[in-house]
């Protein structure tokens, strides 16, 4: 017996995976007992569906009243749970809005009069349609936070809080995350009711591909150069983290100027140009994928070949929840570090600190080889 066997029928029908993952082990029977749950497993360990089935298994369809709220802080993550839930409530009674921010108010507002099941939403749409009193906070008996160490830091916070206050007595809150800091765990308990803490490591999850560590040493003026170069390696497959949207901007305008297969995401972009960038991306018609950490959180993209840091991480979270974008589903993947000389120091102490042993590499005739400019050049010279 597996914990799908605690769903109902029609659920079990639809479960098509060779087995369950250690979260949905663990979070599935204490989502249907009810309890507020603190969650922190690694990116891609199968965390979506280890809410949404109990979600799923709890809400009556039938009823014209939304029952859930998951809230996420980024449109792209909203828009991607949104396309789980479609894909396992078709055929149901169930119905599911995604309340984002860059999408028509007047026509969510219409939506919501017909009372979907299950909504799902960026913290400032939310709390604009909470406010107006357009979305019913007290109808609302599940409260899940997605990406919880963002959704509960000092930017959102008071807002959050004011979704979980307002939803119905006896409402079950549950947060997940790839990484729960210590303040986390206690501005979550706040809002909780005695919640049980799980915490899934790398090593627990199954099929979990092996992830090469790397760096090339590049001026940061070459960057941008450096970006180009590796958007015209056959079958990469890249996702390139900046830490602001000038810098996404800057590159995105000096790479299109020398037709590089390169696609941006940031938190300007109007939903129909993110759509369209990611199924460039998806297609494989752009070879990398320009955003900031923001535009990609919770982005699940298959086949993703390369995690790159063109600005080095400021924090192990940071690093934590880039890197966890590649490697994923049992397949391999590279986390390659742009790695600057004023960035050298800092970099060293993070690798250290996360025990991780990356490798130096160096550009070579149209691909990136192991190894640095000298024994390259030795290399050439025998």
């Amino acid at each position: 017996m597996t914990v799908i066997d605690l769903l109902n029928e029609t659920l079990q029908s639809k479960w098509n995976y060779e087995k369950t993952m250690k979260v949905q082990d663990e979070m599935i029977p204490a989502m249907l007992d009810g309890k507020d749950i603190v969650a922190e497993s690694p990116t891609g360990s199968g965390k979506t569906l280890a809410y949404v089935l109990p979600i799923l298994n709890k809400v009556d369809g039938s009823k014209k009243q939304t029952q859930a709220l998951i809230v996420a802080p980024s449109q792209e993550l909203a828009m991607q749970i949104v396309e789980v839930i479609r894909e396992w409530t078709a055929g149901s009674d169930i119905t599911v809005q995604q309340l984002i921010g860059g999408a028509n108010s007047a026509r969510q507002i219409e939506k919501l009069k017909k009372k979907p099941t299950i909504v799902v939403g960026t913290p400032g749409r939310l709390n604009e349609l909470a406010r107006a009193n357009k979305l019913k906070l007290k109808e609302i008996q599940i409260v899940v936070l997605d990406e919880c160490d963002q959704l509960l830091s000092r930017e959102y916070r008071v807002t959050v809080k004011s979704f979980i206050e307002g939803a119905a007595y006896g409402r079950q809150v549950v947060v997940v995350s790839a990484t729960i800091t210590e303040e986390i765990k206690l501005v979550a308990s706040r809002l909780m009711f005695e919640p049980i803490h799980i915490a899934i490591k790398p090593e627990d999850m199954v099929q979990v591909g092996r992830v090469e560590h790397s760096f090339i040493k590049v001026d940061e003026r070459d960057k941008t150069e450096m970006l180009r170069r590796l958007s015209n390696i056959e079958g990469l497959q890249g996702l390139a983290f900046v830490n602001n949207i000038d810098q996404v901007l800057m590159k995105e305008t000096k790479l299109k100027y020398r037709d590089a297969k390169v696609v941006t995401l940031h938190s300007e972009m109007k939903k129909e140009e993110r759509k369209k960038a990611l199924d460039a991306f998806r297609k494989g018609e752009a070879r990398i994928l320009i955003a900031t950490d923001i535009a990609a959180r919770g982005l699940d993209i298959g086949g993703l070949t390369h995690v790159i840091h063109v600005d080095v991480p400021r924090t192990i979270e940071q690093y934590t929840h880039r890197s966890g974008r590649t490697g994923r589903a049992g397949a391999d993947g590279e986390v390659l570090t742009l790695l600057s000389y004023k960035d050298e120091k800092d970099y060293k102490k993070l690798t250290r600190e996360m025990k991780v042993k990356a490798v130096q590499k160096v550009w070579n005739k149209g691909s990136i080889v192991e190894g640095n400019s000298k024994t390259v050049t030795q290399k050439r010279g025998n």
